[in-house]
């Protein structure tokens, strides 16, 4: 056996011996003595090594070939354009993708299989593929040599018409998804290899079956400005990346985003702040009970961030949320019911638990509390304070101003406690004021202002109120105490 056969006895490869020894007779021939059969042979044998890649995302770019298996996915349209030179032909590409349970790649076909794949392939059908991998336009593609259908090839891609959130998965493309928009990114630029300048922008989307991150490329980036959250829009042409150990949808030079009139429902699954441990990444709901203004930082680097504080409280505890980047823009104000996505649990200020909510994150200020939230019954056990003050105790539609333009939720009613001395029971839809002493009123409201007055709003009226008594923003207090010139002089709080 030769040093061809030799060689060729080690590599893991498709390729007859006849072909492997043409080629590096080539070899050979191309380097014009400066290789003997032997280097030629190692040569071409790590050439045909780069060759094989188990799966597309074994695909890179610098490669000199490579051979894979994948399901068409989507069949893109024939275009032409003009080659170099007087004399030259017409040119024509066709991309189709193709994916396996790795991901997907765009495998551009030219001239005469531009012209077939419109005509024999079909979205759904395994091909095999070899071909030059490159850094395309929307990135990874590979050049196309050859392409042939292998009917007896089975490769885990679904392929759906319309996807549900959950039904996405690593490698699809042609997605077709309406969801309600939950959150927007401003646009971000950003330099690629070849000097040119890309633009990036995200908004997430949410479904009854979960989230994603909506990535918009470069002229899709301003689509991202063109829609507020709550809205419902409709993803074309989509196809599905994965960052840091997440799903993503893209979107392309294909791809479209287009609001819709439909109904999407999004229902967040919340962990209670009670529950919250270090280290975590979870979403959380709930009422808004104190806002902190922006403020502004200078980075290492030189550029300057921003970041906002925001305390949220449900019926087992409270937290502090902090807004890094542009969620510290989120249009959030006393008394707003707010679901946070993707925040992580860190150690705050004086061993506090703290929420960061970072690029990765989402803010929704919701028109009512989310399911689940809890109607306040004053035990909650992670409760900050005595009153229980859960998602019900905060008005919709609130301001920061603290001006009285609160209308309280009148679902909030406090249970008596089995008539032990517990507070008797309340709306928020009436006060309730009465004598319970010569001269003495009762108030019940939301604290809108604290400090010397405190000043306590029902919906309906507002409350100056003097008391030595420490209250939170958003807390709802009843107060009893004379009332004199307009002033309740509060000798209970509870």
């Amino acid at each position: 056996m030769g040093v061809i056969e030799d060689v060729y006895e080690d590599l893991d490869t498709d390729v007859d011996l006849s072909e492997f020894t043409a080629a590096v007779e080539d070899k050979v021939e191309q380097m014009g003595g400066l290789a003997d059969e032997e280097t030629a042979a190692m040569l071409i044998a790590h050439e045909l090594r780069d060759e094989q890649a188990d799966t597309i995302a074994d695909i890179e770019p610098g490669m000199n070939e490579v051979k894979f298996l994948g399901k068409v996915t989507s069949i893109g349209d024939v275009r032409t354009f003009e080659r170099d030179g007087d004399d030259a032909e017409e040119g024509r590409v066709c991309n189709v993708d193709v994916a396996d349970a790795s991901g997907s790649v765009r495998v551009a076909l030219w001239d005469e299989m531009a012209a077939a794949a419109v005509e024999e392939l079909e979205v759904g059908q395994v091909l095999r593929v070899m071909g030059r991998p490159k850094e395309g336009y929307s990135g990874l593609e590979v050049s196309a040599d050859k392409v042939e259908p292998d009917d007896d090839a089975e490769v885990d891609v679904q392929v759906l018409d319309t996807y549900r959130v959950e039904d996405l998965s690593l490698g699809a493309s042609d997605v077709d998804l309406v969801g309600k928009v939950l959150d927007t990114d401003s646009v971000r630029t950003f330099d690629r290899d070849d000097g040119s300048e890309g633009r990036v922008a995200n908004l997430t989307v949410g479904d009854e079956t979960g989230r994603v991150r909506v990535t918009l490329w470069d002229e899709k980036a301003d689509l991202t400005e063109e829609f507020d959250a709550g809205e419902v829009v409709e993803v074309g042409d989509g196809y599905v990346r994965e960052r840091d150990g997440s799903l993503e949808l893209h979107v392309g030079d294909r791809g479209t985003v287009e609001r819709v009139d439909e109904t999407v429902e999004y229902v967040p699954e919340t962990t209670p702040i009670g529950e919250l441990e270090i280290g975590r990444t979870v979403d959380i709901a709930g009422g808004v009970i104190e806002t902190d203004p922006k403020r502004t930082f200078d980075r290492d680097d030189g550029s300057e961030g921003q970041v906002r504080n925001v305390r949220v409280k449900d019926d087992t505890g409270e937290i502090r949320v902090a807004l890094w980047g542009d969620k510290a823009d989120a249009g959030i104000d006393l008394a707003d019911h707010v679901v946070f996505t993707d925040v992580e649990i860190q150690d705050g200020w004086q061993d506090d638990l703290e929420a960061s909510a970072n690029w990765r994150s989402t803010v929704s200020v919701l028109d009512e509390p989310p399911s689940g939230a809890g109607d306040n019954d004053g035990t909650g056990d992670g409760a900050a304070d005595s009153t229980g003050t859960g998602l019900d105790a905060f008005a919709e539609g609130a301001d920061a101003a603290g001006s009285g333009d609160r209308t309280a939720d009148a679902a909030a009613t406090a249970d008596t406690a089995g008539g032990s001395g517990g507070a008797a029971a309340t709306t928020a839809e009436a006060t309730a004021e009465s004598s319970s002493a010569e001269g003495d009123v009762e108030f019940t409201g939301t604290v809108v202002q604290v400090g010397e007055p405190v000043v306590l709003d029902d919906g309906k009226r507002t409350k100056s109120v003097e008391t030595d008594a420490s209250l939170r923003l958003g807390e709802e207090v009843t107060v009893r105490g004379p009332e004199r010139d307009g002033t309740i002089h509060a000798d209970d709080v509870f």
